[in-house]
């Protein structure tokens, strides 16, 4: 007897969908969702050929903001297709129409949309498996009318421990949201710290103050919206916060002072990303980045070194180029005494000065132009050297003095001028009173 219902109850909503198929309404609400596709689809390549960040494709190197722009231009023709579908729903509720055929399109729309949204801004795989899995089902079920059954059924499902009750929706809320944050949180991030530092019209330290200052702002904010997910009232933490806030400022100072040290030298300027500095303790590198807590030096060997901000202020510091690229370096050597220094002393600067990274020729001042000196008097020759002038640091691949030393080594050689070194000459005074044993 229970089949018999069962069938009937089945036969009765087939010949539900049947009389609704056939019907003249549903011809009239499938010719309406045709042509707000077609008209949203012309719309939107229209609008996506007008605009420059949605003509092409970015390529590898682009700015973030371009494939931003241009993903979010491929998301212009679901958006376009939703609100015409539910502006004709709208009508339809307004003039008594059953349109229930547009609802369902408008429920397939946003589906359509959001995982779209997932693929053009979701680089991790998992992530975006991750938000299809769990986002669009849930996104189904509200857009359904389902999802509050769903909530209060999960609420009823709770423990208490003391005076905290814990239930599985607000489990799942924190999760859900929290990873959603997280998310967020790190991809606005990127995005911002990228178009901040691609700015031209500011120079290098003011980008990295403000790309500082973005991300600890959007560090607060995703933790003051985490709290209210949670359902902490933040009223109640403002007593508890400032007895926090007091004892972290006792057990943090090293923290806090690297904070402020990175603020302070971003401000004034005395440091800035692409200097070359020497610590006091001879460890030398390029600043690539500025972070919260400390400064990452490059070495020319491959090695990072993490320097805490604070260093760069309490300590001795050699930049060598901040103020300027130009740098004066020197290479020693040695000639025989016999050699005509006069002349050896033009040749010299005449080849160092045709190096191609070093700085000579006309036009340029006297006090930048290679010169060649004795430095002292040694027991095997005459000590000699020269100092020149090149742009940017001695080192990795703007390596300068191997060049030169070689360059100077063939020069010599080339006008025949001995090269000293440490000789002996050993005198016997009476040869017969030397005797040879052997064994």
């Amino acid at each position: 007897m229970n089949y018999e219902h069962f069938y009937q109850a089945v036969e009765s909503k087939l010949s539900v969908i049947e009389s609704a198929v056939l019907s003249t309404s549903f011809y009239l609400q499938l010719f309406i969702i045709a042509v707000i596709y077609l008209c949203a689809f012309l719309f939107s390549r229209q609008i996506e050929k007008n605009l420059r960040f949605t003509k092409s494709q970015p390529q590898n190197g682009a700015h973030t903001l371009h494939g931003f722009l241009y993903n979010l231009g491929k998301a212009l023709f679901p958006i376009v297709t939703i609100s015409l579908l539910k502006f004709s729903t709208v009508l339809g509720e307004k003039f008594q129409f059953d349109a229930w055929l547009l609802d369902i399109a408008v429920v397939v729309a946003v589906l359509l949309f959001v995982n779209s949204i997932i693929s053009g801004f979701v680089e991790n795989k998992s992530t975006a498996r991750l938000m299809r899995v769990i986002g669009l089902p849930i996104l189904f079920l509200h857009l359904i009318g389902l999802l509050p059954i769903i909530n209060e059924a999960l609420a009823s499902i709770a423990i208490s421990v003391g005076n905290v009750q814990i239930s599985a929706y607000g489990v799942a809320r924190v999760v859900i949201f929290g990873g959603l944050l997280f998310w967020l949180g790190r991809s606005s991030n990127a995005i911002g710290q990228d178009i901040i530092r691609n700015h031209k019209s500011l120079d290098i330290s003011t980008k990295e103050v403000f790309a500082k200052l973005f991300e600890v702002a959007l560090f607060c904010v995703a933790f003051i919206l985490l709290l209210n997910v949670m359902g902490i009232n933040l009223t109640a933490l403002a007593v508890f916060g400032g007895a926090l806030g007091v004892g972290l400022g006792l057990g943090l100072q090293s923290i806090a002072s690297n904070f402020i040290s990175g603020i302070i030298i971003l401000l004034d300027r005395s440091l800035t990303v692409g200097d070359y500095v020497e610590l006091e303790d001879g460890r030398k590198g390029i600043v690539r980045e500025f972070k919260m807590r400390y400064a990452v030096l490059e070495t020319f060997d491959g090695k990072d070194i993490l320097v805490p901000n604070e260093k760069f202020i309490s300590s001795l510091l050699i930049n060598w180029t901040h103020k300027d690229s130009k740098q004066r370096y020197r290479i020693d050597f040695s000639v025989a005494y016999k050699t005509d220094i006069r002349a050896m002393v033009e040749i010299i600067k005449t080849t160092v000065a045709e190096h191609p990274q070093v700085i000579g020729g006309e036009g340029i001042p006297f006090e930048e132009q290679p010169d060649c000196e004795i430095d002292s008097f040694g027991d095997s020759g005459v000590n000699m050297f020269i100092e020149f002038w090149m742009e940017g640091v001695d080192d990795g691949k703007n390596r300068v003095g191997g060049d030169l030393l070689l360059t100077v080594f063939e020069t010599l050689r080339e006008h025949n001028i001995e090269i000293p070194f440490p000789q002996r000459e050993v005198r016997v005074i009476n040869e017969g009173d030397i005797s040879i044993k052997t064994s």
